[in-house]
């Protein structure tokens, strides 16, 4: 995707045109938890095919509309719908949204996600905080030409995963385990011999998303915090058992209820 900054910026002035008050948090969305905006005082809905140059996300779950709306009493841009690379979209592509973000000045990014669950001390439906990532996907959306005015050539990622707000969350939620998230390309599902390894070098979960838009948010300056529902248990190997999007989806579905309720509270505290 070329000139990301002018294509950004006509999208920002497309969506600041439809709504009176801009956010300054986003909140994206992962699989099995749009139902969350059943919980939302909904403000505006755009749907993604109407904004210049948005891409849009053929998974089942994702309705695929840029949501303004409140959450206690606190205005956030919501993405309903995540685009994925293995639906064709390049690293770039997929993460245009978080460039839109950016230039409407958004400042915090909210991340969901749905994952397996590589640590065998997590159970299913297990919200965990992410505090680092693992990036197995062949693809950077930093890759080529950098245009300075969207970020550094090498933007530092040790603190990819805000610490401070990560704090917040611990203080709201004492019991609520971290762990190292895990980038596949997908769509397949990984193996029994690749979650092994994956274990091996200190993944807790996998799943096919949310590393391209964190590496992005990043570089556009944004602080990030990401949730991931752990789905499924993929390890040890004995506990493998065959998975489907509709179960997925289910047990998503299932912890929302809690997973809006922790947002709600952190974003008191923002």
């Amino acid at each position: 995707m070329e000139n990301i900054f002018e294509k950004a910026q006509e999208a920002a002035n497309f969506v600041s045109e439809q709504i009176k008050q801009i956010p300054s948090i986003g909140l994206s969305l992962g699989t099995g938890s749009s139902i969350l905006l059943d919980q939302v005082e909904i403000v505006k809905r755009i749907p993604y095919s109407d904004i210049p140059y948005f891409p849009t996300s053929e998974v089942v779950s994702h309705v695929n509309e840029l949501v303004v709306g409140k959450i206690n009493d606190v205005l956030v841009f919501i993405l309903a719908g995540r685009m994925h690379y293995y639906e064709g979209w390049s690293t770039k592509e997929l993460t245009f949204p978080i460039r839109v973000f950016q230039a409407l000045k958004v400042k915090t990014l909210l991340l969901s996600n749905a994952s397996g669950a590589l640590n065998p001390t997590y159970r299913a439906g297990e919200i965990i905080l992410v505090k680092d990532h693992i990036n197995m996907m062949p693809d950077n959306p930093l890759r080529g030409k950098n245009d300075d005015r969207l970020g550094l050539r090498f933007p530092d990622m040790s603190e990819g995963y805000s610490k401070v707000l990560r704090v917040k969350v611990k203080k709201e939620v004492p019991e609520i385990k971290e762990g190292v998230y895990v980038g596949f390309q997908g769509p397949s599902l990984e193996t029994p011999a690749e979650y092994k390894m994956l274990h091996t070098i200190g993944g807790d979960l996998v799943g096919m998303s949310t590393v391209p838009e964190v590496l992005v948010a990043n570089h556009a300056g944004m602080d990030v915090l990401v949730f991931s529902i752990a789905t499924n248990i993929c390890y040890p190997p004995e506990n493998i058992t065959p998975t489907t999007l509709e179960e997925v989806i289910a047990v998503a579905n299932e912890s929302s209820e809690v997973l809006i309720d922790l947002i709600s509270k952190l974003l008191k505290s923002l």
